[in-house]
C-alpha cells in the first residue's frame, strides 16, 4: 500500500481508518449546528454519533490486527489477551455545541504498552501520531513535522491548560479547552507547556500519553493527572 504518513504500514492503516470515520464526523458536525436551539437534541444526536464511530472503524481496525480486543469509555471486548485497540471521542462536550475543538483518540496498544497512538481532529483535518521510540509528529496538508515538547520554564512565560473543578492555585496563562486529548497532543507539539487534570478514562489518554513521552514530555499519573514540558513542576 501507498503510505500517507511517515511510519509503519499499520499506522497508515490505522490512519486511513480515521480518515473515513472522520468524513462521517464532519457530516454529523454539520448536523449538530442545525440542533442547538435543542440542547438536549444536540447530545442525543452526538450520543448517536459516538455508537457510529465505534461500529465504523471497528472493521477496519479488525484488518489491521484480527484478533484485537477493543477498549472505549461505553464497550470492552476481549481479544487474545496481547493487542488492544483503545479508542475515544475526545471533547463530546465541545461537539453537543458545535464547537470544532474536539478529536478521535486511537492507540494501539501490545502486552499493556502502547505502540502507536493517533489524535486526529475531524474539523481541521490534523493529525498527531506516535510510535513507540520513533518520535512524535504532527501532519495535515499544509504541514508534515516532528514534534518536541517546549523548553520553557519561566512561571511568567508558561501557558499550562487546567480541567480542573476546584479552586487550586494554577501557574502562567491558564486556559481551558474541554478536549484533553487535543490538551496532550498540544503539549507534545509545544503549543502548551502543561496539562493538569482529574482523573480521566483511560481511553481518552492512552494515545496521548505516548504522544507525550515520544516528543520529551513528562507525565504523572497519581491523584491528579499532570503533563508537562519536562522542565517544570505543576
Amino acid at each position: 500500500m501507498e503510505l500517507l504518513i511517515k511510519g509503519s504500514t499499520e499506522l497508515n492503516k490505522m490512519f486511513m481508518a480515521l480518515q473515513r470515520t472522520a468524513a462521517g464526523l464532519r457530516h454529523d458536525f454539520g448536523e449538530v449546528e442545525n440542533l442547538q436551539q435543542s440542547l438536549r437534541g444536540a447530545r442525543d444526536f452526538v450520543q448517536k454519533a459516538e455508537a457510529r464511530i465505534e461500529e465504523s472503524i471497528l472493521s477496519d481496525l479488525m484488518l489491521v490486527r484480527p484478533n484485537a480486543g477493543l477498549l472505549t469509555p461505553n464497550v470492552s471486548r476481549a481479544g487474545d489477551g496481547r493487542d488492544e485497540f483503545v479508542l475515544a471521542l475526545s471533547g463530546a462536550a465541545n461537539f453537543v455545541r458545535a464547537n470544532p475543538h474536539f478529536a478521535i483518540s486511537l492507540a494501539l496498544r501490545t502486552n499493556d504498552e502502547t505502540q502507536i497512538a493517533l489524535i486526529y481532529s475531524p474539523i481541521d483535518e490534523r493529525l498527531y501520531y506516535a510510535e513507540r521510540e520513533r518520535g512524535a509528529y504532527v501532519y495535515s496538508a499544509f504541514h508534515s513535522a516532528r514534534t518536541r515538547v517546549s523548553n520553557i520554564k519561566d512561571d511568567a512565560d508558561l501557558t499550562v491548560c487546567y480541567n480542573t473543578t476546584d479552586n487550586r492555585k494554577t501557574v502562567g496563562d491558564v486556559r481551558r479547552t474541554g478536549c484533553p486529548a487535543l490538551d496532550m497532543a498540544w503539549v507534545a507539539s509545544g503549543k502548551f507547556d502543561g496539562f493538569v487534570s482529574e482523573p480521566l478514562d483511560f481511553a481518552e489518554i492512552a494515545a496521548g500519553e505516548l504522544l507525550v513521552r515520544e516528543a520529551g514530555g513528562k507525565i504523572e499519573m497519581g491523584a491528579d493527572l499532570i503533563v508537562t514540558n519536562g522542565q517544570i513542576e505543576l
